[in-house]
């Protein structure tokens, strides 16, 4: 598929309309790409601060998301490197517990499969969060995101699973020190070393 044809995949995706009338706030899909990209970030759904400014991971989790990646703002949102196709395109509500509302069904199965094999250059593919874990790892993943994520190495070397970096995640971290201890050093050198590749 040549790159005008992503471009106008691109213009179909963020005219969707498939779950209007479930989005409190609207549709306004956010996802980047680039055929020449190298990284594919997976994750769950905009946020409010997302939905406002359209740019995916525009907040404390994205900030997280790049400490965790050991790249500056810069190159995670060069998007001839770096593409960031989650799983819902726009922000879901809130739920009745005050959190995010899990990404909209209709999202994945409908844009995925015509958007990820235009991305024919991908290296590492990462899965931030259970729910790009459940789809893309399906039976082969654990019970939990932290018995998936510990597992990370059988999954490579496509995949990549990580949790999601809200502020949540801090207590997790520390409960789980081999994170930052062995998994985070393996995603920065491997991300390194994708986007260094031509």
């Amino acid at each position: 598929m040549t790159r005008s044809k992503l471009d106008r995949l691109l213009v179909q995706i963020r005219a969707c309309r498939i779950c209007e009338e479930h989005l409190p706030l609207g549709p306004s899909p956010a996802l980047r790409a680039r055929r020449s990209a190298r990284v594919l970030i997976v994750g769950q759904a905009p946020g409010t601060k997302v939905h406002e400014s359209g740019i995916p991971w525009n907040d404390r989790s994205g900030d997280r998301l790049r400490d965790w990646l050991a790249i500056d703002r810069e190159t995670f949102y060069d998007e001839r490197r770096i593409a960031i196709v989650p799983m819902g395109f726009c922000y879901p509500g809130r739920d009745e517990n005050g959190g995010d509302r899990p990404p909209r069904p209709e999202c994945a199965p409908e844009w995925h499969p015509k958007i990820l094999p235009v991305l024919d250059r991908v290296e590492l593919t990462l899965l931030v969060g259970s729910y790009a874990q459940a789809h893309y790892l399906g039976r082969r993943r654990g019970r939990t995101v932290t018995a998936t994520v510990g597992r990370w190495r059988e999954f490579l070397p496509e995949y990549l699973p990580t949790p999601h970096p809200s502020w949540r995640t801090t207590a997790w971290v520390r409960r789980n020190p081999w994170f930052e201890a062995d998994l985070l050093p393996e995603l920065r050198g491997r991300v390194a070393a994708a986007l260094a590749s031509r």
